[in-house]
């Protein structure tokens, strides 16, 4: 195949995403070529479910037992056949998602070489696929993965000229971690007794968890790139807010589905862990994000992990999984995407019984 010229644009503030793409292109695909044109993907509203009933009793307010019961029931639900739902409800400010946003803007314009230098907000930038081998192995992206820790102050981390973005990452961190604690007890005391719901993720506070933020930039060779490969994400759950831009598609019934932006909704979806600790009554379901060839796009996520030491542990026994803790996990995906430069993920951890879901 011809290598297409390209000449990239945005001067020094975007990774050379291009170059890894045309180099990816030049070596030739180890594993079968480019991957064809995307097939018609249907565009599909997840689950909308209000979780103010829910918000207001963590926040000492209102939200009768039968209402907090309903909306746990929901997200239950969801959490079984989607793997993903929206909330409203969820006391996350319009206005403090749109400062966010604007501080994201002013920090992915930052040279390149600023963003990728070792100082900026610790290290924390990583842009593209650094183990891609093949085309189909490259995210055309960027992002910050920040600890937690690094936002609250609790460790040193270096926010440039950037004064005003630590504030307003703390701010939104704090209002997510809120959403996330209230979504993950809701979705445990569906499987266990109240009492021992309200502990639920052991190990989960401020210096495990992390807030990443994305940016997907306009792609000239969106037809055959990904904004972010295919994965599940190795943590409890998930909490995103995303622009309107879209882009989000997730696995449904063997076939790839496209989430329809909300304005006012954020977005939650399972973590591997929280499968594996459900014994799969929850799913981790796999998702990507397609490259735009005409608009960037912006999204954040919030993770919920536990310390590298927590046991993930299970809702009760017999688990198909053997016991591990988090970072056992991460380091056997970490080896796996080197060394066959895809996550295998839960199935390593499966009891030798038992089936791969």
């Amino acid at each position: 195949m011809p290598v297409p010229a390209f000449t990239e644009s945005g001067g020094g503030a975007e990774p050379p995403l291009a170059e890894s793409y045309l180099d990816l292109l030049r070596r030739g695909d180890d594993d079968g070529g480019i991957a064809p044109p995307a097939a018609v993907v249907q565009e599909r509203e997840l689950p909308l479910i209000d979780l103010a009933c829910l918000m207001m009793a963590t926040g000492g307010g209102g939200g009768g037992a039968r209402e907090r019961a309903a909306c746990a029931d929901a997200m239950a639900r969801a959490a079984s056949e989607w793997g993903f739902f929206q909330v409203t409800g969820h006391g996350v400010g319009r206005g403090l998602l749109e400062r966010l946003r604007a501080e994201q803007a002013r920090l992915f314009r930052l040279p390149f070489e600023t963003k990728a230098g070792a100082g900026l907000l610790n290290g924390s930038y990583r842009w593209g696929s650094p183990t891609a081998t093949s085309l189909r192995h490259l995210s055309w992206s960027e992002a910050f993965h920040v600890p937690l820790a690094s936002i609250s102050g609790r460790t040193a981390c270096d926010f440039g000229d950037l004064g005003s973005l630590r504030g307003v990452m703390q701010e939104v961190a704090e209002a997510m971690s809120r959403v996330a604690k209230a979504v993950a007890v809701a979705l445990a005391g569906s499987l266990l007794r109240k009492e021992a719901a309200e502990f639920f993720p052991a190990g989960c506070d401020e210096t495990t968890c992390f807030l990443r933020l994305n940016r997907y930039p306009a792609c000239p060779f969106a037809a055959d790139t990904f904004g972010l490969v295919p994965h599940t994400d190795s943590d409890f759950l998930t909490v995103l807010c995303q622009d309107q831009v879209g882009g989000l598609q997730l696995m449904k019934d063997a076939r790839w589905v496209a989430v329809k932006p909300h304005p006012d909704a954020l977005i939650v979806n399972i973590g591997d862990l929280f499968q594996a600790w459900s014994n799969n009554r929850y799913r981790s379901v796999e998702h990507k994000v397609v490259a735009n060839a005409k608009a960037e796009r912006f999204s954040a996520a919030y993770f919920l992990c536990p310390s590298y030491d927590a046991p993930v542990g299970s809702c009760g026994e017999p688990s198909p999984y053997r016991s591990f803790t988090f970072g056992e996990y991460r380091r056997k995906v970490q080896e796996d995407v080197k060394t066959t430069g895809r996550k295998i993920g839960l199935p390593n951890f499966l009891k030798q019984h038992y089936p791969p879901q």
